[in-house]
């Protein structure tokens, strides 16, 4: 008996109260235990066989709580939480080329994106974001940071058509992020997808020069597709041409697409985006704030298109909480079609999960609970007075749960967040930098 207790030192047992795998199960499973061996998920069982199948192995207890895949934010900008509150209650174009951008110029360097993206991460984590899918300069100490912080990360590659700190232009930004690329393609927590900032940023040449790399290299194509009614009439004024049809013309429109925002969306829209096997991203908090628009959700979906989850950046939004963002996903939908039942709760815990994991073309590895995925999870206590009585988990996870109730978070087994304490990351450390750009963008911006 000893020898085979032995064998089982590696096995963690997480017990939880309720679990919701996402697939194959659409509900939540009573006194269930996810069986963690190293960092993948071994089994999915009621809490007394696991116990009497996994005899000696270590036991996690979380008696008042939900287990769920960890979330995944299909679209930020993760170093411009130093940005957050920098410039609001204004227009996008005003809001990016007056205030943004310029601050941009000044202050974006390897510091400003490891020290924004150490403040994100940390962020992400207490709130149940396990991988986030990212899109700004200076991606390798984004990288970094994630690596020292055990999360899991998509990096972009940004390609535009205009100068910065980070590259000169549209061939640098390629050749410097297919170089990370080439340096990280084995590690396990890092993925890349192609980043254009948008059809009126990047011209058509570039937009073919990416598509063919994205065929080639199997990589998404993470890009800003009509967020507003200006990005719509400029496309046909410069143009002559609707966005989706200069994607569709220069190779992008296809199923390694993530479309993100997505506000200007016509009926035959919606049909050529079901038709090419786009994802959409959906921000609902960004776009309210920014009056962009409203996302058709419930005709995406009713249209069988994958529809994912973003935050946008803190700069836009102003926080990185992708549960707040599903609630406000599932409410606003309602609202839009004008129909209770658009977006349920269950959809909604999709969107945050499977649905972002497919949208970055990882949904054989993470965004639900299932026997060989990666173990990418998170508890949220739902033992206070906000989400009791308990008639109905899911909903109490989508319209009552908040953020401060996540209280462990796992990537890839290893726990990140253990009883609502970072376990990789020095916050005091977080905040003290965090500060110290807020003097600095203060006293430029005044």
């Amino acid at each position: 008996m000893g020898g085979f207790d032995a064998a089982m030192d590696r096995f963690t047992l997480v017990h939880a109260a309720h679990v919701v795998p996402v697939r194959p199960q659409r509900g939540a499973l009573a006194d269930h235990t996810v069986v963690l061996d190293g960092t993948r998920i071994a089994a999915l069982l009621p809490r007394d066989e696991a116990l009497a199948r996994y005899p000696g192995a270590e036991s996690v207890e979380l008696p008042d709580h939900a287990l769920l895949p960890g979330f995944v934010n299909a679209h930020t900008h993760s170093p411009m939480s130093l940005l957050r509150g920098y410039a609001d209650d204004m227009a996008l174009e005003v809001w990016l080329r007056e205030h943004i951008w310029p601050a941009e110029v000044r202050f974006v360097n390897h510091d400003f994106v490891r020290d924004g993206t150490r403040l994100a991460v940390a962020e992400m984590l207490r709130s149940g974001t396990t991988c986030f899918n990212d899109m700004y300069f200076f991606p390798d100490s984004t990288i970094e940071v994630c690596r020292e912080a055990g999360m899991r990360v998509c990096a972009g590659i940004t390609i535009i058509e205009m100068a910065s700190s980070w590259a000169t232009g549209v061939g640098e930004y390629i050749e410097k992020g297919l170089a990370l690329r080439d340096r990280w393609k084995d590690d396990p927590l890092v993925g890349f997808a192609l980043a254009p900032h948008s059809p009126y940023t990047v011209s058509g040449d570039a937009m073919e020069r990416i598509a063919g790399l994205s065929g080639e290299l199997d990589l998404r194509v993470h890009m800003h597709v009509l967020e507003t009614e200006w990005e719509l009439k400029q496309s046909y004024q410069q143009h002559d041409s609707h966005p989706l049809a200069r994607l569709r013309r220069h190779g992008l429109l296809n199923e390694r697409l993530s479309a993100v925002h997505m506000t200007q969306l016509r009926e035959a829209d919606i049909e050529a985006v079901a038709e090419s096997g786009a994802s959409v991203v959906h921000c609902p908090q960004s776009n309210l704030k920014l009056a962009s628009g409203f996302c058709p959700v419930a005709d995406l979906v009713e249209a069988g298109v994958n529809v994912a989850l973003g935050t946008d950046g803190a700069a836009a939004n102003n926080d990185l909480d992708l549960l707040n963002e599903a609630q406000t996903a599932a409410l606003l939908a309602k609202g839009v079609a004008a129909d209770a039942k658009a977006v349920n709760a269950f959809q909604a815990l999709e969107m945050m999960t499977i649905n972002g994991a497919a949208a970055l073309g990882m949904e054989e590895r993470i965004g639900s609970i299932e026997p060989g995925k990666q173990a990418d999870l998170c508890a949220i206590d739902l033992g206070h007075p906000a989400t009791q009585p308990l008639h109905h988990v899911v909903s109490q996870v989508i319209y009552a749960a908040s953020r401060s109730q996540v209280s462990d978070v796992w990537v890839a087994g290893r726990r990140l967040l253990n009883s609502g304490k970072l376990a990789t990351i020095d916050e005091a450390g977080v905040m003290k930098s965090a500060a110290g750009w807020q003097q600095k963008l203060s006293a430029f911006e005044n």
